[in-house]
């Protein structure tokens, strides 16, 4: 099963993806791709490694090329696509690329090694606002994706304030 989670920040994405993992047997995989990048960052990877901490996960701490991982099946939670696509669009010199098909292919080389694939995003972009080019590229890439896996994902839940709205596939 393959299972896309959307939603606005903060909604309680990751609260509600880590206890869909949790119906699932072993082994649970948490896919990690939030690059620590300063104070911000670091508090937030340590909340999220101690929220999980006793759910029986095994991290992986892959900021880029997701498809490489190799795992015994299971079910994997991919936290998140948001961070793994600005991870794979801007390199070390600020270099803007298209990781579009790149993510498309690595994702799916994951969910074929996975019995269950739990995929976190964010919505981007319905505030209507214009920003930087560079902005502006990452938000139609992350939405290009968001459709994709929407469309090649069997369930789709929008998270708004915490509450699961199923928008795709049948109730979990």
């Amino acid at each position: 099963m393959k299972i896309l989670l959307t939603g606005g920040s903060g909604c309680g994405k990751s609260t509600y993806a880590e206890s869909l993992v949790l119906r699932y047997p072993q082994p649970r995989w948490y896919v990690a791709t939030m690059m620590p990048y300063g104070e911000e960052s670091e508090k937030k990877i340590a909340r999220h490694r101690a929220l999980r901490a006793a759910k029986g996960f095994e991290t992986i701490e892959k900021q880029t090329d997701v498809g490489n991982i190799r795992i015994p099946g299971g079910t994997v939670l991919l936290e998140c696509l948001c961070n793994l696509t600005a991870n794979e669009m801007f390199d070390a010199l600020g270099k803007l690329h298209d990781p579009y098909e790149k993510i498309l292919r690595d994702v799916r080389a994951l969910a074929s090694q996975a019995d269950n694939l739990i995929l976190v995003t964010n919505d981007v972009g319905s505030d209507g606002e214009s920003y930087s080019p560079e902005t502006m590229a990452y938000v139609e890439c992350l939405g290009r994706l968001n459709i994709a896996f929407a469309e090649e994902f069997d369930t789709v839940y929008e998270l708004v304030c915490g509450i699961p709205l199923l928008r795709k596939g049948l109730a979990l």
